[in-house]
């Protein structure tokens, strides 16, 4: 996800979107811990998701 698509979201959405990314990211480690996942590159792009969601979260309680 693009930081641009990010950035349109609304707060809360952006709140339910993180939630959904970090069990998804637990998810795949888990079965990739299991058995190896056909691409493991998912893992390296949903946890760079989760880290620029949870950068504009930040950003945006600062700027409150």
């Amino acid at each position: 996800m693009k930081i641009a698509e990010i950035r349109q979201m609304a707060t809360g959405e952006l709140e339910e979107r993180l939630q959904a990314e970090v069990a998804n990211y637990k998810h795949l480690v888990l079965n990739h811990s299991i058995s190896p996942v056909e691409n493991p590159s998912q893992i390296r792009s949903l946890r760079k998701t989760i880290a620029r969601m949870k950068g504009e979260l930040r950003q945006r309680e600062l700027n409150k």
